[in-house]
């Protein structure tokens, strides 16, 4: 491979001229003269213009599953664009790679998830799920279950519908109004809103607070309850274990549509093939995407129950639903690649059996650091809590926020890039993460942790 020698000062000028980045601040960004420049990719590592290495903690963003470099990828990508680049599946047509691919996830999944609608992004997955759920009961001949329960701090999305679905209140207050029929509950989030619970008892509650809704609703007035798995963007939240099974029953006991979004947890994160199998449940619509291709071309898919389908099928008429690029024949063969990728080398096995519990006893050593409130993770996401005093879940400063950012910014300076989530550090490392890099990951971490807290501390002195 030929490095090109790219002008990174013309690049960074070019870039506050003319490039608006994703959810970034455009004043800071001009101040700052333009983004960092990534250049090139090996393995978990990215590379900068300025010659800077860092290990990528976050997989690009939680997708990145079988590393960068890979040229098994990028030649099924050629081959297929020789062979088709591109057509719709709107004229009652679809290319071989696009059947394949529906074929494959079902497999996957198992279960009487039998069916995939493919969009392009996990946004737009969100937004298949919102109108299959609503049209689904609409053919059920029960127009008024339309409204869809989500959960405060979940994260769906940016697009109208994605964000109104997630709970992030800084999202809401900026393009709405928002779509309506959409309630938001607790999220299962026991470091914040039970800290010191009994995790079964925590489970409870927060799975009660889905039920009491339901019953302040309706139950005749609700479509469906939507949660990942594990709220990644929220912070890495990683409910008890009772809780998943104890929301299924509920969906249940009322007939509502089970939806888990496994946009992060889908395709090996967990050390499942998704979320929903590590705990259990059977959903009914599943909306992927990121792992799906591991990131190499932008695709994402909503797996759909046999049920929904013989219902639609029953009634007949056209679904007026879809994209120019749904099931895009090259981005479908390229995702195909990569799960037989994943499959040859046993990454999602490696991630449960391996990396996973190896990274989980890495952060574990992070504990008794005395900024350090709590590690947790399962498989190859997770999270350190940064808190002001040890033994509690204070925060630095009396308000959520300024631990987060500062850590993180000291890691990426260090050579690590992870995510900062109000006072959390996040990560999501590539499922080919070896143990050494793991152990720099974590090391990292820790480093970063010891120079941030004299400005930590006396933070916390002004504030008091």
């Amino acid at each position: 491979m030929t490095l090109r020698n790219y002008d990174i000062a013309e690049l960074r000028r070019l870039d506050v001229a003319h490039h608006l980045p994703a959810q970034s601040n455009y004043k800071l960004m001009r101040e700052m003269g333009g983004s960092r420049i990534i250049t090139r990719a090996q393995g978990s590592t990215i590379y900068d213009g300025d010659g800077n290495a860092l290990l990528d903690g976050m997989a690009g963003l939680w997708c990145v599953q079988v590393g960068y470099g890979r040229e098994e990828l990028a030649k099924a990508a050629y081959d297929q664009m020789l062979e088709l680049p591109f057509y719709n599946t709107f004229f009652k047509t679809v290319a071989p790679p696009t059947v394949l691919l529906a074929t494959k996830v079902a497999e996957l999944m198992g279960g009487n998830l039998g069916h995939v609608f493919f969009n392009n992004s996990g946004s737009e997955a969100i937004d298949t799920v919102i109108r299959l759920a609503r049209y689904y009961w609409q053919a059920k001949g029960e127009p008024n279950r339309n409204v869809i329960i989500a959960r405060v701090n979940g994260y769906h999305g940016s697009t109208i519908a994605g964000a109104s679905l997630g709970g992030m209140k800084h999202m809401h207050v900026q393009g709405g109004p928002w779509v309506p029929g959409i309630e938001h509950v607790m999220q299962p989030y026991r470091f914040n809103e039970g800290f010191g619970e009994d995790p079964a008892a925590f489970g409870e509650r927060a799975a009660q607070a889905v039920e009491d809704r339901i019953l302040e609703i309706g139950p005749e007035n609700v479509a469906a309850f939507v949660g990942e798995p594990v709220q990644g963007a929220g912070g890495v939240i990683i409910p008890p274990e009772n809780y998943w099974p104890r929301i299924e029953a509920i969906c249940r006991k009322y007939g509502i549509l089970l939806v888990c979004d496994e946009v992060i947890c889908g395709f090996g994160r967990l050390g499942r093939w998704f979320g929903f199998q590590h705990f259990g449940v059977k959903p009914d619509l599943v909306s992927m995407a990121k792992g799906l291709s591991s990131g190499y071309l932008p695709i994402s898919a909503v797996g759909v129950a046999d049920h929904i389908v013989e219902t639609l099928r029953e009634v007949g008429g056209d679904f007026v639903h879809g994209y120019t690029y749904s099931g895009h024949p090259t981005a479908a063969a390229v995702a195909l690649k990569n799960i037989e990728i994943m499959e040859r080398e046993r990454l999602v096995e490696r991630t449960a059996n391996d990396t996973g519990p190896y990274l989980a006893q890495a952060l574990a050593g992070l504990a008794e650091h005395p900024l350090v409130g709590e590690t947790r993770s399962l498989g190859l996401i997770g999270a350190v809590e940064i808190v002001a005093r040890k033994g509690t879940n204070q925060r630095f400063g009396g308000k959520e926020g300024p631990a987060g950012v500062m850590v993180r910014d000291l890691c990426i300076k260090n050579g690590l890039m992870v995510r900062g989530v109000r006072d959390s550090i996040v990560m999501s490392p590539p499922l080919i993460i070896t143990h050494a890099e793991i152990d720099q990951l974590v090391g990292t971490i820790r480093a970063a942790l010891d120079e941030a807290a004299p400005a930590l501390r006396a933070l916390d002195a002004k504030a008091a």
